[in-house]
């Protein structure tokens, strides 16, 4: 018995083989059907290509954890990272096919393309690739459609050598799929390293089901790539820095050199994230290592290099160095961005009107830090198919949100690795509001700009569901049901302002303010109940026993 064991594994690991086999042949199939609308499955070995190689893809990252030594790779996070990119294919199918019936009836719609900046980058890509142009052009003569051009070169890759004679948009989502869900993967293993199982584990569901993460995973879109760099470099610095090989350093270093072709300036602010996380994680210990000082200087340098090769690309006539051009980006987009939300927002428009100019700015972060706003997507009127995504998008945003904003007032009280959670939330919140500052209130660049970050906000909201369920710290039900009020009051201020029924309030301000004073005369009674609840508990232990 004992000797028939290893023919026995060796059977099954065949049979799962052959399973394998069966239905990447059968996904391909129907990818081929759905890209023909339907007509006909002669592009089938096209996607069996094409799914081997997102297959790869995973499968390589899978065995690059796996060699981590320092814990186990469960087998529910390899099923759930494979369902993830399921998801996300399966969403990029439902643009394709959907939007084209469901849409408004635009270009971009019928295409089949749920983002703008993705059509016109795609099919760029593909006439790119058609052409007998060398690849390298993406970075030059394609700013239009591509500021840096990483995401045209890759896509433009992938078409000249994996696509056939007609263009399929969702060969690309499968890729973008794929190489998205790897991000669960290092999510995990970052929280893992850091936080332990249980916060991992939270972590990781998290992100393979937030609404943002599905639809950039599922389009042809950088983010796709960029937040799972991000979450590879992350668990690479905590690598090196608690085992002090070269793996988890060139993990680090390699990530961060991906991320320039796809976005230098993002590349350079996370570099500043990735030096507060690494004095979180290890003090000023990690900074004594001349090695590490040596790389951090490499990738500057790098960083830097790539920065002037996109100088005429990313800095007006006159800005000659990256101070003036910091200080230009953040000023012009400000300035920017509130021209834009004023030209696209009539609330905004007359908000800033009746408002002085130096708080045009902290309005425009907190108009960006809300979006996309639940009320607001809860009564547009748009098309179903629309107006579902937006209450999807802004739920997933919602839910989270609470979260991060108790994290600074649970990190008051918390002892145990205070310096670690206090790096991630500082992380945190730059991603945050430089996302917001860059890009306003607009209600797709905004979220997507960061979700590139993603892997630290879901780390950051399980540590805090975590920490809250041992401390049993009562803020966060309180900020929840606070946030769940403040909402409320916004729902009557938007049917009155489509015209749905008479409200009295009118002003923007005034709704947050009574929104604001309820949410503070609940938080009073919730303090005061808990008061008399304690008192009344040590009454009662205090007072003698009644006898018989």
């Amino acid at each position: 018995m004992i000797d028939r064991l290893p023919s026995i594994g060796k059977d099954f690991r065949l049979w799962l083989f052959i399973l394998a086999g069966i239905v990447l042949i059968g996904l391909s199939i129907l990818l081929a059907w759905v890209s023909s609308d339907f007509e006909d499955i002669q592009s089938w070995g096209l996607y069996l290509l094409t799914n081997l190689f997102a297959g790869g893809i995973m499968l390589g990252g899978w065995l690059v954890v796996k060699a981590d030594k320092s814990f186990d790779l469960p087998n529910w996070l390899g099923w759930l990272m494979i369902g993830a990119a399921v998801l996300r294919l399966l969403a990029g199918v439902i643009w394709y096919a959907g939007l084209p019936s469901w849409g408004y009836g635009t270009e971009v719609e019928q295409a089949g393309y749920i983002m703008a900046d993705a059509h016109a980058r795609d099919t760029a890509a593909w006439e790119l690739a058609q052409s007998d142009k060398p690849l390298l052009t993406a970075f030059g003569e394609y700013r239009q459609v591509d500021q840096y051009g990483g995401m045209m070169y890759l896509s433009g890759l992938v078409y000249r050598y994996l696509g056939g004679v007609q263009h399929f948009p969702i060969q690309m989502s499968v890729l973008t799929a794929s190489f998205s869900a790897l991000a669960i993967l290092f999510t995990w293993a970052f929280a893992r390293r850091l936080w332990g199982e249980k916060v991992a584990l939270l972590a990781a569901w998290i992100l393979a089901l937030f609404p943002d993460a599905i639809i950039l995973g599922s389009s042809q879109m950088r983010e796709a790539f960029l937040m799972t760099l991000v979450a590879a470099a992350l668990y690479g610095l905590v690598r090196y820095i608690q085992d002090k090989t070269w793996s988890g350093l060139a993990w680090l270093v390699s990530s961060l050199l991906l991320m320039l072709p796809f976005s230098p300036p993002i590349a350079g602010i996370f570099l500043v994230m990735i030096i507060i996380i690494a004095f979180s994680v290890d003090g000023w210990q990690v900074f004594r290592q001349p090695r590490f000082l040596v790389i951090l200087a490499g990738i500057a340098l790098v960083a830097g290099l790539g920065i002037w090769f996109a100088w005429e690309r990313i800095a007006p006539e006159g800005i000659n160095n990256p101070v003036a051009l910091v200080n230009w980006w953040f000023r012009e987009s400000a300035r920017w961005q509130a021209y834009f939300v004023k030209r696209s927002s009539p609330l905004i428009r007359r908000i800033f009107n009746t408002t002085p100019d130096w708080i045009h700015t902290p309005i425009l972060l907190g108009y960006g830090v809300l979006q996309p706003f639940l009320p607001g997507a809860l009564l547009d009127q748009g098309a179903p198919i629309w107006k579902g995504i937006a209450i999807w998008r802004s739920l997933g945003w919602t839910i989270l949100l609470p979260f991060l904003l108790v994290a600074p007032i649970l990190l008051w009280g918390w002892k145990e690795k205070r310096r670690l959670a206090m790096g991630l939330l500082i992380a945190v919140w730059m991603g945050i509001l430089v996302a917001a500052l860059r890009s306003g209130g607009d209600l797709w660049d905004n979220p997507r700009y960061r979700v590139v970050f993603i892997c630290m906000q879901v780390v950051l909201v399980a540590w805090v569901w975590s920490s809250q369920r041992d401390s049993k710290n009562p803020w966060l039900w309180r900020m929840v049901i606070g946030l769940v009020i403040i909402l409320a009051w916004f729902v009557p201020w938007y049917l009155q302002r489509s015209g749905q029924i008479i409200w009295p309030i009118n002003n923007v301000f005034v709704t947050f303010g009574f929104g604001l004073a309820s949410v503070v005369i609940v938080f009073l009674w919730m303090c005061l109940r808990g008061r008399n609840r304690g008192e009344n508990v040590r009454s009662q232990m205090d007072s003698p026993a009644d006898k018989d």
